[in-house]
This record gives structure tokens, C-alpha cells and sequence, in this order.
């Protein structure tokens, strides 16, 4: 089956005339990955999921972009000028980016794009009856009357209600891709599994739960070192839902690339350091950076009093955050993968990290003392919600914090009845992670901002001082000095311990030794346009 899969693809790729032609077909470069949890909807509207967000960031382009670094790049806009007031952000668009060719348009083929078609791309995703996900993005952000202005053909404009300084990383989010009015008028709800943008692949078919696949732009706008991009003939996703067959695959070289790793390999395949297996080596290459996701233990800052909600003690907050070993976390249960959380909230991998921030590390003296200060009875029993994913490591933390003298007991939940429950306020002492939307601490900070409900302030925590540099934060537009606030902050979350972070987490890339620059970046973000199949 999957060798007729593949020679559909190749199929299809020569029919084209993509790539070396059709009497070349064999040797046309096709990316392989696989997508485990299948794919929703091709409507970058709705792209919510890492799925989606992949295989749009092939197909559309957004004003801006994100490079490796996670810096802001230009993309349909090649440059753009924000107002002394911070309100009002001007982009100037670039004259050669085109549509994909498509039956929506008069003669077929694709057409220029202009400032009303970011116009119209961004005020769908605010729009009621589209009902996108990503609606939040510009909600309390941009102006209520016209926030978004085609000024002319070539120059579009962003007017915002007050100061956002995150708004181009906002921006280059798969949701705000720019997209033709024609498709939907054409397409309707069929929009979502028929995507016309202006990405370095136009989509060709897909058949839900077998394959989907997407062609080369021969008409693409950018450019590497000279050379029209993309470099490859096209990309064939699959949709095994079994991950064992899925690593099976990549090591029989079907697939060309799988990103993470299932629990039941990692002993197989990683060292306890985070490296490949000596055995392993040379077989296939392992890219590991850092991923802007957080793993923590959240308490619940808000109660009676401490007979009802123990956390409402911030030393024993402290102790709690003394009383384990981060490092031994990382290295016997995650072989590695992952720093520990010993610079606050925030991980490494945002541009405003600052390793120099002194957290939390191991010291059971320090936690034993700040334990008797809590004068917290040790008789009782803490009770630690989370599900069954990380029960190793809730055990983990359990069986250190006994050394210490508490009584913990790990009680296991489904993750939406956890989350439920979490929104409520109904448990006090919880697991829970945080990913970012969007590569600025500020996505971080909302955690613990008074203003805020649960989600995500699943807390409840409540500082005047936090506060008051967040909603400065929020109005700096000098990085420099926006970072400073971020530190504080930080500094604020580590000494009050809403929190206890465990790990900043790290992405693992495992492909063939065969391809070449595919490189990571900290939102995991799969960028294919410049990769090359040797």
C-alpha cells in the first residue's frame, strides 16, 4: 500500500512537470513526513494545532516571518515603519508575490497580491461567522473602527486600540496568512480542503487519512543565495496513526523525517544525555533545540485560609520548589531531553532569556528550613493532580519530596477533566505547561496577570507589583528596556512561587542523513522551502 501510495505521488509530481520533467521522474526530490494526528483542515483560519500550522506554513505566506533565531523577517511585506505612538504599523508590500494558479481566478492563473487581500485575509479571522480560533490574536489589541487599511495597492496599514510591541510576532502566525477573496467565493466551506495562497508549495490533493500532497511553486518569490526557493519538487505527508509503525517507517528510510519521540523509544534510541545511541550513529542525523514550552506545577494562589488551601503559604511554596532534584528529572526520566527550570518562568530559546536570572535548584537544606518557617503540619498529605502522561514524573517529585518530610499522593485525571478543573479553581495543586503562541515573553507573563481568568492565569495569582511592570511591558517598544521589565517579572514569579517550572523543553528532529537544511527552531516550526534531497 504505501508503495502504491508513492508511486501515486511520483505520479502526480511528473504529470505536473515539476522538478526535472517527466522523463526524469525518478529523480524528482520528494519530502516525506508523516502527521500522526492528521490534519483538520488545510484553512489557515483555523490553523490551531502544530499539524495544521505545518502544512500551512508551506502553502501561504504571512506580511512577516520568523527565521531560526525566532527574530522578524520579511515576507510579503519587504518592509514596514510603526508609528512614535506605537498605534499604527505601515507595511510596504513587495510587487512580484503571486497567487498559486487556480481555477478560482478569470483566466486560471494566479494574480498579484495587494494590500486589500491582507485586508481581507486579516478582518476574516476577526469575523463571527468564520469562528476562528485565532480570533484572540487581535481582540483588545486593534482598533475597533478600520484596524485594518489598504492605503493603497502596495502599502497596508495596522491601527491598534493601545501599545502592543509582540504585534509582528502576532503576525507572522500561520492564522494571519493572506489568501484570495476569489477561493472562498469560489470554494466556500470546500476552502478547507482546497488552499490557494502564495507559499513555496500550491496544493494538489488530499485524501483524507491516506496521503496529502503539495507541489513545488515554480512562480515563488523568494530567494537563497541566489537561488529561487523552494529547492525541492514537492512534499507527501502521510497520516499513520500508529507511532510504532511511523518509527518503523523511518527506519526503513519511508519517511524522511520525524519530529519528538514515543516514551517506548527514547531508552531505544537516546543515550541519558540526550544523544544518539553509539549504535545509531551515522544511521540517520538528530537535530535537538530549545522549544518555547514550559512543563510546571501550578497552585492555586487563592482560598479561605491555609486549612482549606495549604499553598496559601508562600514558604511552603518555596520549599516545594527546593525539595527535588530538576537535573536528575531531566536526565533519568526525559534521557536528557530538556533543561531544567532553573532561570524562572520564561524559557530559554525566547530572544529576553537571561540564564544569569538565579531560580530554583535542589537544596533539601533549604527546603527542610523554609518547611519548618511555613509552620505547615507535616502529618497531613498534599494531593498532586496531573494525568497519566506525566505520572512518572509526578512520582518522581513525590518520592524526592518525602526525603523532606511531606506526604504527597499523585492523583490521576483525564486532561480535560484536569483543565476543567484547573479553569474552576477546583484543585490546588496541579500539573500544567505552557506553550508559546508567538516568540515574546509576554505570552508567558499573561500567565500571571491579575487581569486575566483561567485560562491561562489557572493560578490565580494576583501581584500589584507584577502587574504594574506587565502592563508597562506592554507599551515599551524598546526591546532593550522591555527586557529589563520581562527580569523583573521573572524575579517577582521565582520569590512569590505560584509555580514550581520543572523544564524547558527541547525539540528533537530525527532525518535521513540524505537531507539537508532542515533546521530546528524553538516553536518547532517545520520550514521545508530550503531544504535539498541529496
Amino acid at each position: 500500500m504505501r508503495i502504491l501510495s508513492l508511486f501515486l505521488v511520483v505520479l502526480t509530481l511528473a504529470s505536473c512537470g515539476c522538478g526535472n520533467g517527466s522523463s526524469n521522474h525518478k529523480n524528482l526530490k520528494v519530502f516525506k513526513y508523516n502527521q500522526a494526528s492528521g490534519i483538520a483542515s488545510l484553512d489557515p483560519a483555523f490553523s490551531k494545532d502544530q499539524a495544521t500550522i505545518w502544512a500551512c506554513n508551506q502553502l501561504f505566506n504571512s506580511l512577516v516571518q520568523l527565521d531560526d533565531n525566532l527574530q522578524i523577517q520579511p515576507a510579503i511585506a519587504k518592509s514596514w515603519t510603526i508609528s512614535e505612538d506605537g498605534l499604527t504599523y505601515t507595511f510596504a508590500l513587495r510587487n512580484d508575490v503571486y497567487f498559486h494558479n487556480d481555477s478560482c481566478f478569470a483566466d486560471k492563473k494566479g494574480r498579484r497580491v495587494v494590500a486589500s487581500d491582507v485586508v481581507f485575509s486579516l478582518t476574516r479571522i476577526t469575523d463571527n461567522k468564520v469562528a476562528s480560533p485565532g480570533a484572540w490574536i487581535f481582540n483588545g489589541k486593534v482598533a475597533a473602527a478600520e484596524p485594518f487599511v489598504a492605503v493603497n495597492d502596495s502599502t497596508f496599514q495596522v491601527k491598534l486600540s493601545k501599545p502592543f510591541p509582540p504585534l509582528l510576532g502576532i503576525l507572522s502566525m500561520q492564522y494571519c496568512s493572506v489568501i484570495p477573496a476569489e477561493a472562498l467565493t469560489l470554494y466556500g466551506s470546500g476552502f478547507r480542503a482546497h488552499p490557494v495562497g502564495t507559499g513555496p508549495f500550491k496544493f494538489k490533493n488530499w485524501k483524507e487519512g491516506n496521503a496529502l500532497v503539495m507541489l513545488k511553486n515554480e512562480n515563488y518569490f523568494e530567494e537563497l543565495n541566489g537561488k529561487k526557493l523552494p529547492f525541492i519538487d514537492g512534499i507527501k505527508v502521510s497520516f499513520i496513526d500508529n507511532k510504532k509503525t511511523e518509527f518503523l517507517s523511518f527506519k526503513q528510510k519511508q519517511l524522511d523525517f520525524i519530529s519528538g519521540l514515543d516514551a517506548i523509544y527514547i531508552d531505544e534510541v537516546l543515550e541519558d544525555n540526550g544523544e544518539l545511541k553509539k549504535d545509531l550513529v551515522g544511521k540517520f542525523s538528530l537535530l535537538k533545540t530549545a522549544y518555547l514550552n514550559t512543563e510546571y506545577l501550578g497552585f492555586l494562589t487563592t482560598g479561605k485560609n491555609e486549612a482549606e488551601n495549604p499553598f496559601l503559604n508562600k514558604k511552603l511554596r518555596q520549599a516545594l520548589n527546593y525539595g527535588f532534584d530538576r537535573r536528575e528529572l531531566i536526565r533519568f526520566l526525559r534521557n536528557g531531553v530538556g533543561k531544567p527550570s532553573e532561570s524562572g518562568f520564561t524559557p530559554y530559546g525566547l530572544p529576553s532569556y537571561d540564564a544569569e536570572i538565579k531560580g530554583y535548584t535542589y537544596d533539601a537544606a533549604k527546603a527542610k528550613e523554609l518547611l519548618k518557617e511555613s509552620g505547615y503540619d507535616t502529618k497531613k498529605t498534599l494531593t498532586l493532580y496531573t494525568n497519566e502522561t506525566y505520572k512518572d514524573i509526578a512520582l518522581f517529585i513525590s518520592k524526592q519530596l518525602e526525603q523532606i518530610g511531606l506526604k504527597t499522593k499523585v492523583e490521576l485525571s483525564q486532561p480535560a477533566i484536569l483543565r476543567e478543573w484547573m479553569s474552576q479553581g477546583k484543585i490546588n495543586w496541579f500539573r500544567g505547561s505552557w506553550l508559546a503562541d508567538y516568540p515574546d515573553a509576554e505570552n508567558y507573563f499573561a500567565v500571571f496577570y491579575s487581569g486575566n481568568g483561567a485560562p491561562p492565569n489557572y493560578t490565580r495569582f494576583s501581584n500589584k507589583a507584577f502587574d504594574k511592570l506587565y502592563e508597562q511591558a506592554l507599551v515599551e517598544t524598546d526591546d532593550a528596556k522591555r527586557y529589563a521589565l520581562y527580569h523583573d517579572m521573572d524575579k517577582i514569579i521565582i520569590e512569590e512561587a505560584p509555580v514550581i517550572p520543572l523544564f524547558y523543553d527541547e525539540v528533537l528532529r530525527f532525518s535521513q542523513n540524505n537531507i539537508k537544511g532542515l533546521t530546528p527552531n524553538a516553536l518547532n516550526l517545520l520550514n521545508l522551502k530550503a531544504v535539498t534531497i541529496e
